[in-house]
């Protein structure tokens, strides 16, 4: 056989050959439709898995929701109460801080009048009776503190002005130890005050009598040698050993802005 014929032949066997091929290359339909079922069965499973567990969580997304969103309801309705106390409660604060500072301002003005009355009452205790004055030593002594509590200012300035009040009111009589002028010492004499104004005190055994008034200098007896009966006789009214009657003694008048005299 020549080439010719043997190519021929070659190529003549050829599509046998390969169609075998061709016909075992080609998938089963019955296996790959098997397997595209048993695909679809598990996605259409997950997908009922997936969708059942999301029907439970949504559900329980929801009552979620519902129990957070009532929450933020409630916070808001009491943030809004809180708003309105906390703008009356600072509503209020501010006018007690108002109150407060008119109080403080009104405290500083009665301190500072307390002080100057106290001032006062300090400059004119040399006027005052001498036994009053030595009866007011405790809370004059007292008043002389700088830093006093107001409180205890006011109560110490009330009994020094109490205790005057009460002195002007009645007539006070008893011995008392006076230093007269020109004595170089002190000496006990009945001595009766005829309230705050003027007193007299008297000398039984030498029958002398003396006026006292309040002068430029303070408290001042002055001798009244003719008075010395007229006063014992006033004293002995006083204690209740002589009949009530008019007595003339000497006294002594004052006027603003013109000089004493008798």
């Amino acid at each position: 056989m020549n080439a010719f014929g043997r190519r021929a032949r070659a190529w003549c066997s050829l599509p046998l050959l390969v169609l075998p091929l061709a016909l075992a290359a080609e998938p089963d339909p019955v296996e790959a439709v098997g397997k595209a079922a048993g695909e679809w069965v598990k996605t259409r499973a997950e997908t009922v898995r997936l969708q059942s567990e999301w029907s439970a969580q949504r559900e329980l997304l929801e009552a979620t929701v519902r129990a957070v969103q009532e929450r933020a309801n409630n916070l808001e309705a009491k943030r809004d109460d809180l708003k309105a106390r906390t703008a009356q409660e600072q509503d209020e604060l501010e006018k007690m801080a108002a109150r407060n500072q008119a109080m403080s301002a009104a405290l500083q003005g009665t301190g500072d009048r307390l002080k100057a009355l106290d001032e006062k009452l300090v400059r004119l205790r040399p006027s005052l009776p001498p036994r009053l004055s030595a009866a007011l030593e405790l809370p004059y002594r007292s008043l002389a503190a700088t830093e006093l509590p107001l409180g205890e200012r006011m109560q110490l300035t009330m009994t020094v002005l109490n205790r005057c009040v009460q002195f002007n009111r009645v007539v006070t009589h008893g011995e008392e130890v006076i230093q007269l002028p020109g004595d170089p010492e002190a000496r006990a004499l009945d001595v009766i005050y005829w309230g705050l104004s003027h007193g007299y005190a008297l000398d039984r055994t030498a029958g002398r009598a003396w006026l006292g008034s309040a002068g430029p200098q303070g408290w001042q007896w002055e001798p009244r040698p003719d008075a010395a009966l007229a006063v014992a006789k006033l004293i002995a009214i006083a204690d209740d050993k002589a009949e009530p009657e008019f007595v003339n003694v000497p006294a002594r008048m004052q006027h603003v802005g013109a000089n004493s005299n008798p």
